[in-house]
């Protein structure tokens, strides 16, 4: 009876014993929510195309570059909606448009320099056009992404037809 007693003890502590020196998994790793994809729907990808620019050209540092990206991505992202309400609406379009702009401006004011603003007063018709033309960009996206398919995982492949390799001929004298 001993024996088996001692057994059992000897059981439950060895099993006590690997469950301690298991890793605990934390809540932080559990709720962690996955990574999100590199891709950029169209939207984001002309907001990108146009913070880069901005920063480059207003010489902007990390936390102006940051507050900009999300300045552009939310106007881009208004102006995308309007393109897609107003269809064929040219003038509805740009007084629209004219007014997110004018958000646009207002934001910037309160994150760049007196100098910085100045230089973006100075090319905001530029920035307005390239804002507005999101329709003809994103069918130019569009358009090249089909006719270049990119594939998900290429790991330096490139696609295109096998090579053929001449049959080594060797001559036995």
């Amino acid at each position: 009876m001993k024996k088996k007693l001692a057994a059992a003890t000897a059981l439950v502590l060895a099993s006590l014993g690997a469950h301690a020196q298991q890793k605990p998994a934390t809540p932080a790793s559990q709720d962690k929510p996955s990574q999100a994809s590199a891709r950029l729907n169209p939207v984001q990808a002309h907001a990108r195309q146009l913070s880069d620019q901005m920063a480059r050209e207003l010489r902007l540092n990390g936390y102006q570059k940051t507050r900009l990206q999300a300045i552009n991505e939310d106007k881009q992202a208004k102006i995308a909606a309007i393109n897609q309400k107003n269809a064929g609406n040219d003038q509805l379009i740009k007084q629209q448009c004219d007014a997110v702009c004018k958000e646009r401006d207002k934001e910037l004011q309160a994150v760049l320099s007196t100098d910085q603003y100045s230089s973006y007063y100075d090319s905001r018709p530029a920035y307005n056009q390239f804002s507005m033309n999101y329709g003809k960009a994103a069918n130019a996206i569009f358009v090249n992404s089909v006719q270049n398919p990119l594939p998900a995982s290429s790991n330096g492949a490139t696609i295109g037809p096998a090579k053929s390799a001449a049959p080594a001929t060797r001559s036995r004298q």
